[in-house]
């Protein structure tokens, strides 16, 4: 027999405000290879039906399944139990609208920040159909897919400290979205437009530093690096 897991989930669902935030207590016994999806499935096929959260992938590609897991952002299908204490705390992420339990609308925020930041290549150029991919070499290509690897879970917005004091901040997420298309030559941005986008305390200016974001990225993208780097080059801008 594996170990007892003993797993603590917040719930609230904003569509009854008469029933108030509650944690609600489950016991689970522990299988080999056990992640918290495969817990929370078992909760709501086994226990409880009622347990909302969400999850489109199950390999760490969507971004669906992100909630703080023992008090950090993480992906629910990646997370290992072996790796965790046998007290576990499941709560949704901060920042985010909440939908119910676990649930929360990353969509909204993230298609709002696209919007914000301009996130798709901008031309002039009128579309052809029938004209041939324009080329670029492999190391620009290679550079900009580093970029382009976010999965808008949302775990780097809920764990940056920014967020909860500038709710207008773009955050890393949209910094490395700017960062993208900065770096793509079909887009044919300046960089003064560049600079009204991230010159801002709601952009490049806003941040604090503190690198959560970094932290708790499940895809590992060098976001620290990132940061300093078009941090640097604002700078340069606002002194042109």
């Amino acid at each position: 027999m594996g170990r007892e897991l003993k797993v603590s989930v917040f719930r609230y669902n904003p569509n009854e405000p008469k029933v108030k935030p509650r944690v609600q207590e489950y016991h689970v016994e522990e299988i080999d290879g056990m992640t918290v999806f495969q817990v929370l499935t078992y909760i709501r096929e086994r226990l409880d039906p009622s347990l909302l959260f969400d999850f489109v992938c199950r390999a760490a590609i969507c971004g669906s399944c992100a909630m703080l897991i023992n008090g950090k952002p993480k992906l629910a299908c990646k997370t290992q139990t072996s790796l965790l204490p046998n007290k576990i705390q499941l709560m949704p992420l901060p920042v985010f609208k909440l939908i119910g339990d676990l649930s929360v609308d990353t969509g909204s925020w993230f298609r709002m920040m696209s919007e914000k930041v301009g996130g798709w290549v901008n031309t002039k150029k009128e579309f052809d159909k029938n004209a041939l991919e324009e080329k670029m070499s492999n190391d620009l290509a290679q550079e900009i897919y580093e970029l382009d690897r976010c999965i808008e879970c949302g775990c780097c917005i809920a764990g940056c400290t920014t967020m909860s004091l500038k709710p207008n901040f773009i955050g890393a997420a949209g910094i490395l979205r700017v960062a993208r298309f900065y770096t793509d030559p079909r887009d044919e941005r300046n960089e003064k437009d560049f600079y009204d986008i991230l010159g801002t305390e709601e952009g490049m200016f806003g941040c604090m530093s503190l690198l959560a974001c970094d932290d708790f990225c499940p895809k590992e993208i060098p976001l620290m690096s990132q940061l300093a780097t078009f941090r640097r080059k604002m700078v340069l801008a606002s002194l042109k």
